[in-house]
């Protein structure tokens, strides 16, 4: 990936940021929902967008819907906001590294737990 392309992501990354704690207000968004990568086309034609929330599966869905049907609106902000020559068309996607990482930590949490334990009956 090129030092542009990284840049470009990281410009679109904290401009949707901003936009979805200040600018969108639908209450099916719930209060956090974190912009946590962004992927940009070498053409800059296209952006998958990572978002990550805390919730089941049936919020998770809806918010995917919901910033799907808010796609044009914050495409429309950030080309009032950025200076690009073109505003990359945005696909949601979730992200559920936080979800995998908390899993990961329980499991390390158990795996020593259960160590020390065994050491202390010794």
């Amino acid at each position: 990936m090129t030092h542009r392309i990284e840049q470009v992501n990281k410009l679109i990354r904290r401009e949707l940021s901003e936009l979805l704690q200040h600018q969108v207000k639908d209450p099916r968004l719930g209060a956090f929902i974190a912009v946590t990568e962004v992927s940009t086309s070498p053409d800059l034609k296209y952006a998958k967008v990572f978002i990550s929330h805390i919730g089941s599966e049936e919020e998770n869905r809806e918010i995917l819907g919901v910033l799907a049907a808010a796609s044009g609106f914050l495409r429309n902000e950030m080309s009032r906001r950025l200076k690009l020559r073109r505003i990359p068309e945005l696909s949601f996607r979730w992200d559920d590294s936080i979800k995998h990482g908390d899993h990961i930590l329980e499991l390390i949490d158990q795996a020593t737990g259960d160590n020390a334990a065994e050491q202390y009956r010794d």
